[in-house]
């Protein structure tokens, strides 16, 4: 779970619902399109808020920026139903926002679960975007450690209320994920973004991450641009797995020094250094 490390909105930034042809959607937008306008989707358990640390010094680097909650994710509704989270509606959607953005091709970037969902997407319709991030995202589905904890929480899922689960969740956190510097306004938000989060949502998504497929070829063969960047280590995918997959894809690879699965949060300035590099040079 991704830790913002703010969250407040940058001078300049906004919060709004982008209306799509699928639906609302809560975003946290900041900067003009100068250069181009780029959609962050977050991970598993999730949200905009994620992005918080890159609104900034992205805008600042002639960007539009939109930090999205997906379907069933925090502040944007979504039905109690699995099948609406299935990754083909779940890329249906990111389509939309990106037409609802209007100004041609966007950069899109996912981190995480949202890396499964943008590669999804491309492969939908590849000519909706400039360049694919994949974001602590590796090729398939997630490891076999971190598949076991998803495959908990999923099954806590039936047996508790999500209160209930809150509990139980953080004692399935990777112990790098432990930090008691979190500020208490912060702690305060990661529960309250779980108490919102649809249980369906985390269910059917926690199945993509668990069971997804390696895709690299397929994504390799359409394009577009593709960046992939993490932090130096990786509880989720091991590092030199992601390193193979951006040397399948062609793809330009950074690593964080200094972040492990989040660098969006955990090294937020680099981690805009290297995206607004990467989006430049196409």
């Amino acid at each position: 779970m991704s830790k913002p490390p703010t969250l407040r909105l940058p001078p300049g930034a906004r919060s709004y619902r982008l209306d799509t042809a699928r639906g609302g959607f809560a975003v946290h937008e900041a900067g003009d399109a100068r250069l181009g306008t780029a959609l962050l989707l977050p991970g598993f358990t999730g949200s905009k808020e994620d992005f918080a640390g890159l609104l900034a010094p992205l805008a600042d680097a002639g960007f539009r920026v939109v930090a999205v909650d997906g379907r069933g994710q925090y502040e944007t509704p979504g039905p109690p139903d699995e099948a609406a989270y299935a990754l083909p509606e779940l890329a249906r959607d990111v389509l939309a926002q990106a037409d609802a953005l209007g100004g041609g091709p966007v950069h899109l970037l996912g981190h995480s679960l949202g890396g499964l969902i943008a590669r999804a997407a491309v492969l939908r319709r590849a000519a909706a975007f400039c360049s694919l991030t994949l974001m602590s995202s590796g090729p398939a589905a997630v490891s076999p450690l971190q598949r076991q904890r998803v495959r908990m929480l999923t099954e806590a899922l039936t047996a508790w209320d999500m209160a209930g689960v809150w509990e139980r969740m953080r004692a399935l956190d990777p112990p790098e994920a432990a930090d008691a510097r979190t500020p208490p306004e912060v702690a305060a938000f990661l529960r309250e973004r779980w108490m919102a989060t649809v249980p369906a949502q985390l269910t059917a998504t926690g199945r993509i991450l668990t069971g997804e497929p390696d895709r690299v070829a397929e994504l390799a063969a359409v394009g577009p641009r593709a960046h992939v960047l993490s932090g130096a280590a990786d509880y989720a995918w091991p590092v030199p797995l992601m390193d193979d997959m951006a040397r399948r894809l062609g793809a330009r690879r950074t690593v964080i020094e200094g972040a492990e699965h989040s660098p969006n949060a955990e090294r937020p300035a680099r981690t805009a250094a290297a995206l607004a590099a990467f989006w430049s040079a196409g």
